[in-house]
C-alpha cells in the first residue's frame, strides 16, 4: 500500500479535479491568478510525504493497513511514548499497548464499518509519568489493490483529565461538607423516652453540594409524654438548611411550653413567615401520652402519619391538616389516632414516597404496604422502608424517616411499667384519702421508704393545690417506668400554677416550691378537654 501521499489515501483530502473551473471575470485577470495560486499550493501539498505531514504533529499517530493492522507508519511522538515500531509487523504483536487499551477491537470495527470511532481519556504510562489520551480511529480508503487501513490519532488530554478529576474531588469535598452541615443541624442523638423506642434516619439526596431542609426531632415533655416532629423546608441550599435549623430550634422551645399540637403549629406558622416568607415548609407535630393510648397531632401541609396497630393493620391520619407553614390566616386544629401497646408509627418526608409521574397517594399506599410487612426494631424498620421504597445513595431527594414503637410490656417488664389512678371528689377527706392511696400504691411497687415518703409528700402538695385553686373533676394518677416515678393531678380549672417566692408571713404559696425542691422535675399543662394537669417526677435509683 502506497502511503506516501495524502491526496488519494485519506478521506476528504483528495484533489477535487472534477470541480468546474471558475469562469474568467470580464475585463480582468484575477480569477486566473487565483487558479495559478491554487495550483501552486496543490503542487506543494502533493510534494509533502506522510513523514513531512505527520512527523511534526505532537499527537501520537500510527497508520496501519490490512485486516491484521500491519504497521505502515508511526510518528516520532508515538515512538517517544511507546518506543519505535518496525513497519510491516501486525499490530497485535507490534502494538501491544493498543491491545491493552482496547483499541485493536475498535480498529476492527472501523475497518469493517468505514466509520471513525473514538474512546476518551485512556490512561497511558509515559516516560514522564501517567498520561491520558483520547484515541480516534479513522478509516483510510482502499488503494487500487483493495487494501484499506486505519489512522490512529491519540490526543494528549492529561491536563484536561486531571483538571476534571480535581473538580470532581472538589465537588465531593463540598458535598461532604454540605452533608455534614445538614447532619449537624439534626439531633446528634435522639432522646429515648421511657415508654417508646425511637429511631430515625436521614438520607441526603443527590451528589451536588446543595443541602436540603428535612428535619426531625424527639422531645421528652415530662410526665411520660413525648413530642415527635418531622418537617421539610422545600428547596435546597444553605437558605433552606438555615430555615430548617431555626424552625427546629423553635419547635423545641415551643414544646417546652407543653402546648397542644395545634397551638405549637400555630406559633410555628407565624414564625415561619417572619423568618423567610419565600420559603415553603411543611411540618407535623405529634404528642404521645402512654396513659391515654393515642397520638395527638397537628399537621401543616405534611404527609399523613402511618400507624400499624398490634394486629398488624396499618392506619393513616387524614384530617385535620392545614396549609404549609408561613401562609398565615389559618386556624390549625389537633387530631388523634390510636397508638396503644404493640403499635408502630412512622413519620416521614416526601422524598421517601414521591416519584415523578406517580400520584402521591400511590406512594403513601406503597409505604403502607411496606410498613405492614416491616418488623423488628425501629432502626431495622427504617432500613427496610428505605429499601422497600427504592431509596439508594443516588436518590435525587432528601429523605427523613422517624419510627417509634410503643412496646407491649410483658413478663418482668410488666412490673416496671405500672399505672394507678384515683378520682377525687373534693371535701376535707380528699387529701387524707389521696395520701393513703399513694402510700399503699408506692409500697406495693416496692419503692424504698425514702422514695415512698417523698411521693406521699408530693401527692399531698399537688392535691392540696388542686383543692385550693382548682375545681372538679379532680383525679390523681401515679405511674412508674423503669426510670422514674410520675405523680400527676388533673382538675377542671385551666389556670396554671407558677412557682413564686413566699414571704415569711404568707400562709400559702409554698406548695410548688416544695415540689420543685424534692422532685427531679415538675410542670403543668392545659388538658385538651379543658382544665389542667400538674405533675412531678422522681428519678429511680439505678
Amino acid at each position: 500500500m502506497n502511503i506516501t501521499r495524502w491526496s488519494v489515501r485519506l478521506p476528504g483530502t483528495q484533489r477535487r479535479n472534477a470541480a468546474p473551473a471558475e469562469p474568467p471575470a470580464p475585463g480582468g485577470g484575477v480569477p486566473a491568478a487565483r487558479a495559478e495560486l491554487a495550483d501552486e499550493v496543490t503542487h506543494v501539498l502533493d510534494a509533502l510525504s506522510v513523514h513531512d505531514m505527520l512527523g511534526q504533529v505532537p499527537a501520537l499517530i500510527a497508520v496501519t493497513y490490512g485486516p491484521a493492522h500491519r504497521i505502515g507508519y508511526v510518528n516520532d511522538a508515538y515512538a517517544d511514548v511507546f518506543g519505535p515500531r518496525k513497519p510491516g509487523d501486525p499490530a497485535r504483536e507490534a502494538l501491544p499497548e493498543l491491545a491493552e487499551l482496547g483499541i485493536l477491537s475498535l480498529m476492527d470495527q472501523v475497518l469493517r464499518s468505514g466509520k471513525p470511532r473514538t474512546v476518551k481519556a485512556r490512561g497511558v504510562a509515559t516516560p514522564s509519568g501517567q498520561g491520558y489520551f483520547t484515541f480516534t480511529c479513522t478509516p483510510i480508503q482502499a488503494t487500487a489493490a483493495g487494501v484499506g487501513g486505519v489512522l490512529v490519532f491519540a490526543a494528549d488530554v492529561t491536563d484536561q483529565f486531571q483538571s476534571a478529576e480535581r473538580l470532581r474531588e472538589s465537588e465531593r469535598r463540598v458535598h461532604d461538607i454540605a452533608v455534614t452541615l445538614q447532619r449537624s443541624l439534626l439531633p446528634q442523638e435522639l432522646e429515648q423516652p421511657d415508654d417508646l423506642r425511637v429511631a430515625a434516619t436521614y438520607q441526603p439526596g443527590g451528589t451536588d453540594a446543595a443541602v436540603g431542609g428535612d428535619w426531625y426531632d424527639v422531645i421528652t415533655l415530662g410526665a411520660g409524654r413525648t413530642a415527635l416532629v418531622i418537617g421539610d423546608v422545600m428547596g435546597r441550599g444553605v437558605r433552606a438548611a438555615a430555615v430548617m435549623g431555626q424552625l427546629r430550634t423553635a419547635v423545641r422551645a415551643y414544646a417546652r411550653l407543653d402546648l397542644p399540637p395545634h397551638e405549637v403549629i400555630q406559633l410555628l406558622d407565624g414564625l415561619a413567615a417572619e423568618i423567610d416568607a419565600t420559603q415553603i415548609a411543611t411540618c407535623v407535630y405529634a404528642v404521645h401520652d402512654p396513659s391515654e393510648g393515642h397520638l395527638s397531632y397537628a399537621s401543616a401541609g405534611h404527609l399523613p402519619i402511618l400507624v400499624r396497630d398490634a394486629q398488624g393493620t396499618v392506619h393513616r391520619t387524614d384530617e385535620p391538616t392545614g396549609p404549609p407553614l408561613g401562609t398565615g390566616g389559618w386556624m390549625h386544629t389537633s387530631g388523634s389516632i390510636p397508638l396503644g401497646p404493640g403499635s408502630t408509627a412512622v413519620l416521614y418526608t416526601d422524598g421517601l414516597i414521591e416519584r415523578r409521574g406517580e400520584d402521591i397517594d400511590e406512594g403513601v399506599a406503597s409505604l403502607m404496604n411496606a410498613l405492614a410487612g416491616a418488623t423488628g426494631t425501629p432502626s431495622v424498620i427504617c432500613d427496610r422502608l428505605l429499601r422497600a421504597l427504592g431509596v439508594t445513595s443516588e436518590h435525587d431527594d432528601d429523605v427523613a424517616v422517624l419510627v417509634l414503637q410503643y412496646p407491649d410490656h410483658e413478663g418482668a417488664d410488666s412490673d416496671l411499667f405500672r399505672n394507678a389512678s384515683l378520682d377525687l371528689l373534693g371535701g376535707i377527706e380528699a387529701a387524707p384519702r389521696a395520701r393513703a392511696f399513694a402510700s399503699g400504691v408506692l409500697e406495693t411497687w416496692r419503692f424504698p421508704v425514702e422514695l415512698v415518703d417523698l411521693g406521699v409528700l408530693a401527692t399531698s402538695e399537688l392535691v392540696g393545690n388542686s383543692l385550693q385553686h382548682g375545681m372538679p373533676p379532680m383525679r390523681l394518677r401515679l405511674r412508674r417506668t423503669d426510670r422514674r416515678l410520675i405523680i400527676e393531678v388533673t382538675d377542671g380549672d385551666d389556670h396554671l400554677p407558677r412557682r413564686r417566692r413566699a414571704e415569711p408571713a404568707d400562709e400559702s404559696g409554698r406548695g410548688i416550691s416544695i415540689i420543685a425542691t424534692v422532685a427531679s422535675a415538675w410542670g403543668s399543662r392545659r388538658t385538651p378537654g379543658g382544665g389542667k394537669a400538674v405533675w412531678c417526677e422522681f428519678a429511680l435509683p439505678r
